[in-house]
């Protein structure tokens, strides 16, 4: 199959964005987050033991089984070089590194203050349409959603958790931490940054010009605008609207931007 990468990270922190962006390329196939992570863990989970059949299973055909699923997702894919993108892959770099030894993870990040802003702003523009992120309940407030959302298992801390595994885990050389406030204030550093990343030749992106748009999905999920990517690349000031206790609760958990936090060989951009 073709050359493949992953974009990973945190919610809200600029992977349908960079996607946007990088299927500029020709060369290249990006997207939203799409489902093979999920069919990743749940193929590994039928081969465990807990299947009885699975006496049968060594890990040599394990690896088969797994890459064949690559194969097969991507086999109409014409693209040289496939990014799949997923916020479980930081959860599985071990097993990707064994799969595709060549492999790189793109990790994008935010401060989790303006995540969790982000995910509310959406909440109170769509008031008439109840979420999936909230299991379509109409109810609560951005107190309980925020604590819903960070939790161990939510959509913002199981990916920070997998964020940190991988930032300070035996692969992290085969990681690239990419700050949202860097991608969207400095797209043409950021780009190189990744191509050189990537050992890909340089392409000529346009950041005045960037659309990527799949309102169905959004529609279905009950999140219009979730994953809706228009006009020009750049950073947009604003106030936050959530309490000023709650902003402050998070805002010393973006490790990657202290020095003295970040591991030998991460590299952050």
């Amino acid at each position: 199959m073709s050359t493949i990468h992953f974009i990973s990270g945190l919610p809200r922190s600029g992977s349908t964005l960079l996607a946007a962006l990088l299927r500029q390329n020709p060369r290249f196939e990006a997207g939203m987050s799409g489902p093979l992570a999920g069919l990743f863990g749940a193929l590994l989970g039928e081969m465990s033991a807990r299947n009885e059949y699975s006496v049968f299973i060594d890990d040599a055909k394990r690896e088969r089984i797994l890459r064949g699923l690559f194969d097969s997702f991507y086999t109409d894919c014409d693209a040289e070089v496939v990014f799949d993108t997923n916020r479980g892959w930081c959860g599985w770099m071990p097993a990707v590194s064994r799969l595709f030894p060549s492999a790189k993870i793109i990790a994008c990040v935010r401060e989790l203050p303006w995540v969790v802003d982000s995910i509310e702003r959406l909440v109170q523009r769509n008031v008439f349409t109840p979420s999936s992120i909230f299991g379509f309940n109409p109810g609560g407030t951005v107190y309980t959603r925020a604590n819903a959302i960070v939790a161990q298992d939510g959509m913002i801390g199981a990916p920070y958790d997998m964020l940190k595994q991988a930032c300070f885990g035996a692969e992290r050389d085969r990681l690239l931490v990419v700050q949202y406030e860097t991608l969207t204030t400095d797209p043409a550093f950021t780009m190189r940054a990744i191509y050189d990343f990537i050992g890909q030749p340089m392409f000529e992106h346009d950041f005045a010009h960037v659309d990527y748009d799949v309102t169905d999905f959004d529609e279905r999920a009950g999140t219009p605008g979730l994953h809706t990517v228009h006009g020009e690349v750049r950073a947009k000031p604003r106030e936050t609207i959530l309490p000023p206790d709650l902003f402050n609760r998070f805002i010393n958990d973006a490790f990657w931007r202290d020095p003295g936090a970040v591991p030998a060989g991460l590299r952050v951009i």
